[in-house]
């Protein structure tokens, strides 16, 4: 029966559901409540039956190869290949996609009447199939086909809301970034047929010898650039921040949550699987693009006071420990350590599934919270428990996960990771043990600034006093909404309990890529799933601290309800304030948390203030009527990079415009002057 489900069959269903979705959206587009469930019940049901194909898959054990010849020439052909590595991502892609989707159901409502709710489920049908052919592709041409779709579709999702300007401005950045990322995958594939003779996947890894050293190198890099631009990696991330926000939020969820991992997923095929062997330095790359990512996109991420342009800056420090991963992994590989090697992959491919679950739980929480409030900022919110209590306590998993907190799973893929760089400081000698000790470093101070940033934001949304009007009219979320962000809380549990049983089974995708077929394990797990790394190196035990957790907290409630407050009465009456009455204005707010870590890292952030002086008489200077100091960030990547390469090519495109004077002669002239440039490189 397995067999029969983890089969070409099944996965062309899963796809074909998705198309339905698709296609009965638009059919329905003139009736939103049918275009609505018809769009959200496919993409479940493809979802669904994704994930039943995926455990089909890894417990029969196999690898699905195919392809199909459509097109009258060789160097084309629509080849699949479904190893345990594709089918580890399809299950990621179809977990969130199933949990987005069923949010969907209540959040797309209050669209109805202002937008295109038939376009809204064409696209994210046609989205989410995009993001199953990337993972499955085997051919190059065929892989910048699905991965334009993916990019073309997620583009026309983000400006959904196109009646606003900035949604515009954020997915044209997002277009710009896309395509030159694209031009650089291109290159990279084009090089690589240069000297091997295929785009197949396959060939190419069969054929890599005949590729100079010197051009591989080449490669490395334009794929770096290309799937950095995707994966919002440092300082290819400037659309990131832009894009999650402006998009739908169960679209954000899916984007946030396993399309920028999509160029996680061709790293590791490519550098791990097709361009074997490798030199050092590759490694060492990674990891310091990892370090820098992960540290800087918390420090930016804590001066945010827009919930969804705060979670998309995470979005950032969490690929960056994903690469911290693959870093280890690609570094001990290529100094004859394949057991530290596979450490370094398991901890990549457990972090890239806990921040798939935690962050699509975080965004979906935080457009709960947008649709009762119609803002993003954060400094308008304030007291919500009250009002929005479920949507708080999914907010709050999601918050302690991120923040690696035990016994939830982020804690445990950041564990693994720690024990990959530990292992490298231990083992290892010059200067790439001093990378390995930076990078350790970054991520034990990132993982305290991500816990402070989300004190600051669940303290600012749900605690204390409103802060406007709008919070007393908040109420909760509709059913299906709380159905989505539940089983995505849930999840981030179950991962985190169960640790030791993902881990082995990480392990046996690992194994699955021919470098770390015959590897030793450096992971072992016990019976009660407890994880240990090494031989006597470190030992944790996921149901052991969930335990002790749950222990301690029945413990203290036991004490105070029960020993203090036995015979004590509870008398509740205002805060005293010296006589005056408490109001928003004597609450901290979100900058006045975050000013001190700003103001020590304001070398890096670049902070400035704006003050704003409202005068009762404007010619007098004495009748202060109010009074407003903001803190600003400077975006040094725009401000010293992008401006300056964008301002050269518009003076490199005003001065080219030059040659076009529609003179018809002129362009005679050129047309000459090309054939005998053309003739001399002839002969």
């Amino acid at each position: 029966m397995l067999e029969l489900i983890a089969s070409p069959i099944n996965f062309f269903l899963v796809l074909s559901l998705f198309m339905l979705g698709a296609i009965g959206s638009l059919w329905y587009r003139k009736n939103d409540s049918i275009a609505n469930y018809w769009s959200n019940f496919f993409a479940i049901a493809g979802s669904v039956w994704g994930i039943i194909f995926a455990i089909a898959l890894f417990v029969v054990g196999r690898d699905l190869s195919f392809s199909f010849h459509l097109f009258p020439v060789s160097f084309f052909s629509l080849a699949f290949n479904i190893d345990l590595l594709a089918g580890f991502f399809i299950f990621t892609i179809s977990l969130i996609t199933l949990f987005c989707s069923l949010y969907g159901l209540g959040y797309v409502k209050h669209f109805y009447k202002k937008y295109n709710i038939g376009s809204l489920g064409f696209f994210y049908n046609l989205f989410i199939a995009s993001l199953l052919l990337v993972v499955t592709a085997a051919d190059g041409i065929f892989f910048i086909i699905a991965w334009e779709i993916m990019s073309i579709s997620s583009f026309l999702l983000v400006i959904y809301e196109h009646r606003n300007t900035k949604t515009i401005q954020a997915g044209f950045l997002y277009l710009v970034m896309t395509f030159v990322g694209t031009t650089f995958i291109t290159l990279a594939f084009l090089l690589l047929y240069k000297y091997t003779g295929s785009f197949n996947f396959g060939l190419l890894k069969s054929h890599i010898a005949s590729v100079p050293l010197f051009i591989k190198n080449i490669v490395f890099i334009l794929f770096v650039i290309g799937f950095g631009a995707k994966s919002g990696i440092i300082p290819l991330h400037i659309w990131l921040p832009e894009a999650h926000p402006a998009a739908p939020s169960h679209v954000s969820g899916v984007m946030s949550g396993v399309m920028i991992k999509t160029g996680v997923y061709m790293m590791l095929r490519l550098f791990l699987d097709i361009l074997q062997p490798i030199p050092l330095w590759w490694g060492i790359v990674i990891l310091l693009i990892g370090l820098i990512s992960s540290l800087l996109g918390v420090l930016y991420a804590i001066a945010e006071h827009d919930i969804k342009r705060l979670l998309a800056y995470h979005s950032i420090e969490n690929i960056g420990i994903i690469l911290l991963g693959l870093g280890s992994a690609l570094t001990f590989y290529a100094l004859g350590m394949p057991a530290l090697g596979l450490l370094g992959l398991i901890a990549a491919l457990f972090h890239t599934l806990n921040h798939a679950v935690f962050k699509s739980l975080l965004f979906l929480s935080a457009g709960s919270v947008i649709n009762q409030m119609h803002t993003r900022n954060m400094e308008e919110y304030g007291g919500l428990i009250r009002y929005m209590p479920q949507t708080a306590l999914f907010f709050l998993v999601g918050s302690k996960a991120i923040s690696a907190l035990p016994p939830l799973n982020g804690f445990f893929s950041e564990w693994l990771t720690f024990q990959g760089l530990f292992q490298g400081i231990a083992q290892l000698h010059g200067f790439t043990q001093w990378v390995f000790i930076l990078a350790a470093g970054s991520l034990a101070f990132t993982g305290g600034l991500a816990l402070a940033c989300f004190v600051k934001a669940f303290g600012t949304i749900f605690l204390a006093r409103p802060r406007s009007q709008e919070v007393f009219h908040a109420k909760e979320s509709d059913l299906p909404m709380h159905v989505g962000m539940g089983m995505l809380a849930l999840t981030s549990i179950l991962l985190g309990v169960f640790s030791g049983s993902v881990t082995r089974v990480l392990e046996k995708v690992g194994r699955d890529i021919g470098i770390f077929h015959d590897t030793l394990s450096f992971v072992s797990t016990s019976s009660y799933r407890g994880i240990h790394a090494g031989t006597d190196f470190s030992f944790v035990s996921a149901p052991l601290i969930f335990m002790l957790l749950t222990g301690i907290i029945l413990v203290v409630i036991f004490v105070v309800y029960f020993l203090i407050n036995k015979n004590q009465k509870i008398r509740q009456s205002e805060t005293w304030n010296c006589g005056t009455s408490l109001n928003q204005r004597m609450e901290i707010t979100a900058t006045g948390f975050a000013r001190s870590i700003i103001v020590i890292f304001r070398r890096v952030l670049k902070p400035s203030i704006q003050q704003r002086i409202e005068y009762h008489d404007a010619d007098s200077r004495y009748l202060l009527k109010s009074e407003s100091i903001t803190m600003v960030m400077s975006d040094v990547y725009n401000k010293y990079f992008y401006q300056p390469l964008s301002a050269t090519v518009v003076w490199a495109s005003s001065q080219l415009k030059k040659t076009q004077g529609g003179n018809i002669n002129v362009y005679i002239s050129y047309i000459f002057i090309a054939l005998i440039v053309a003739l001399f490189l002839v002969l």
